[in-house]
C-alpha cells in the first residue's frame, strides 16, 4: 500500500522595476518562492554562469541540498533503527551540471561525502554500510534520473 503526499510552491516575478517592456537580454533572474505552511520566502536567482545573481540560492543550489539533506534524514533513520548513535554529520556534497549547445542540460552525477561521527567503535562498519540503505531510501534520491553516490567516513 502506498501513500501520497502533495506538497505546494509558489513563484512570483515581475519586470524589472523601472522598465516597461521586456528585455530578453537584460531582464532579472530574480524571484521569489513561497512553500505551503513556511513563513519565510526564499529569495532565488539563476546561478551566476546564467546571469543570475550570485549572491541569491538558484535551482541548482537548492536540487543539491534537497539530495544532501535527504540522504541526512534517510541515514539518521536508518541509524536510529539500528541503535547508532550519531554524535555529528557533515556533508560537502559536489553536483555536475552538463549544459549543452542547445541550452538544455542536465545534472550527471552528485557525489555525497559524509562525513559521520559515532559514539560506539563496535558499530563503525555497520554504520558505513548503512549509507547504502539511506541512499535506498531516500525519496529526492529516487526521483533522480542520474548518479547519485556517496563516499562516507566514519570517526568514532
Amino acid at each position: 500500500m502506498s501513500i501520497n503526499h502533495t506538497f505546494k510552491a509558489t513563484v512570483n516575478w515581475a519586470i524589472n522595476q523601472g522598465e516597461s517592456t521586456f528585455n530578453p537580454r537584460t531582464f532579472s533572474r530574480n524571484h521569489e518562492v513561497t512553500i505551503a505552511n513556511k513563513t519565510s520566502p526564499l529569495q532565488i536567482s539563476a546561478a551566476k554562469p546564467f546571469r543570475g545573481d550570485d549572491s541569491l540560492y538558484n535551482p541548482e543550489d537548492l536540487l543539491l541540498s534537497a539530495l544532501t539533506s535527504c540522504h541526512m534524514m534517510s541515514y539518521l533513520y536508518v541509524c536510529a533503527q539500528h541503535n547508532i548513535e550519531v554524535l555529528s554529520y557533515t556533508d560537502q556534497s559536489e553536483g555536475d551540471l552538463e549544459v549543452k549547445s542547445s541550452g538544455s542540460g542536465s545534472f550527471k552525477t552528485v557525489r555525497l561525502k559524509p562525513v559521520v561521527i559515532i559514539k560506539n567503535a563496535n558499530q563503525k562498519e555497520l554504520a558505513l554500510r548503512l549509507h547504502n540503505k539511506a541512499n535506498a531510501l531516500c525519496f529526492i534520491a529516487n526521483s533522480c534520473n542520474f548518479t547519485v553516490s556517496h563516499k562516507a567516513t566514519i570517526i568514532v
